[in-house]
C-alpha cells in the first residue's frame, strides 16, 4: 500500500489496490510518512476501510481535535463490539461513536451533567447492547479515572445498535423518542401517572419497540377481527386510544400499521389502566 496521508503518528491514509483508501492504525506507523511511500499491512495493528467519501472526511477531521491515546481505545471498543456480536459493524461508528464520547467524557471531566431522560425505554428495547455499553463504561471509567454518569450508557447503546444494523443514529432516535411520545399520551388520555418499573409498562414499550420493528420490516401479524371486536364492545376507551396511538405511529415513521396492532394495544393498555 501506499501512503496517501499520516494522520499523526500512529493514524495513516493509504491506498489499497483492492479497498482503495483505507486507515491504518499502529504505533509510529505514520512518524515520519511522507506521501506516496510503500507501508505494509503487516504493520498495522488495526485497519479498516472508509468507502464513503464523506465518512473519509469526518474521520480526518475528527482526528485534528481527538488525541491519539483517545482514537486506540475508540479502535479497542470497535473490535470488543465486532467480537461480542460476530458482525461487521457499520463504518461510520469510528466517526460517530469516537466523537460522542469524546465530547461526553469531555463534559464529565468539566463536572457536567450527563442526562437521558430515555434510559429505560433503550435498555428494553435493545438489552444485548445496553449490557455492553454497560460493560463500555465501566471500562472508560478504569481507563481514564472517571466516573461517567449511567445515562450515558444508553447513548452508548445506541450507537452501538445503529452500527449493528445499519440503520441511522437518527432514525434509531427517531423511534425512541416515538416511543416516549406514545406514553405521554397514554398517561395523558388515562389520567395515569406510568410507574416506568411496572411490569405492565415494561411489556408495553418492548411491544412498541417490536410494533414499529415489525412495520419496518413488512412482517405483519396475523388478522384479529373476532377479538377486535370484542375488545372495542368492553374496553372501549382503551380500543379507542390504541387506534389514536396506531395513527401517531403511521405518520411518523409514514408507514401502514396492521389492523391487529390494535388488538394488542388495547390489552396493553387495559393492563395499565388497571394499575
Amino acid at each position: 500500500m501506499k501512503v496517501k496521508k499520516a494522520l499523526n503518528n500512529n493514524v495513516v491514509i493509504a491506498q489499497h489496490p483492492e479497498y482503495e483508501e483505507v486507515v491504518l492504525i499502529g504505533k509510529g506507523i505514520g512518524f515520519n510518512k511522507k506521501q506516496g511511500e510503500q507501508v505494509e499491512s503487516d504493520v498495522a495493528e488495526k485497519f479498516f476501510v472508509l468507502k464513503d467519501k464523506k465518512e473519509q472526511e469526518q474521520y480526518k477531521e475528527l482526528l485534528t481535535y481527538v488525541d491519539e491515546s483517545f482514537v486506540g481505545l475508540m479502535n479497542e471498543l470497535t473490535t470488543l463490539i465486532q467480537k461480542r456480536f460476530q458482525v461487521q459493524v457499520h463504518e461510520h461508528i469510528h466517526v460517530a461513536l469516537t466523537d460522542h464520547l469524546y465530547f461526553a467524557i469531555k463534559r464529565v471531566k468539566q463536572g457536567l451533567g450527563i442526562s437521558n431522560p430515555f434510559l429505560i425505554e433503550t435498555e428494553l428495547a435493545y438489552p444485548k447492547e445496553y449490557a455492553l455499553a454497560t460493560e463500555i463504561v465501566e471500562w472508560l471509567n478504569e481507563k481514564l479515572s472517571i466516573v461517567i454518569p449511567e445515562g450515558e450508557i444508553g447513548f452508548i447503546a445506541l450507537h452501538i445498535h445503529s452500527a449493528l444494523t445499519r440503520r441511522p443514529l437518527s432514525e434509531v432516535n427517531r423511534h425512541t423518542q416515538l416511543i416516549a411520545t406514545l406514553i405521554e399520551v397514554i398517561e395523558l388520555s388515562l389520567s395515569l401517572q406510568i410507574d416506568r418499573k411496572d411490569i405492565h409498562y415494561l411489556r408495553l414499550v418492548r411491544h412498541l419497540h417490536d410494533a414499529i420493528d415489525r412495520v419496518e420490516k413488512g412482517s405483519y401479524d396475523e388478522n384479529q377481527n373476532a377479538l377486535a371486536k370484542v375488545l372495542q364492545e368492553q374496553y372501549p376507551i382503551c380500543y379507542n386510544l390504541s387506534w389514536k396511538l396506531i395513527k401517531i405511529m403511521q405518520k411518523a415513521i409514514k408507514k401502514t400499521i396492521p389492523e391487529a396492532e390494535a388488538v394488542y394495544l388495547t390489552m396493553h393498555l387495559q393492563r395499565l389502566s388497571k394499575q
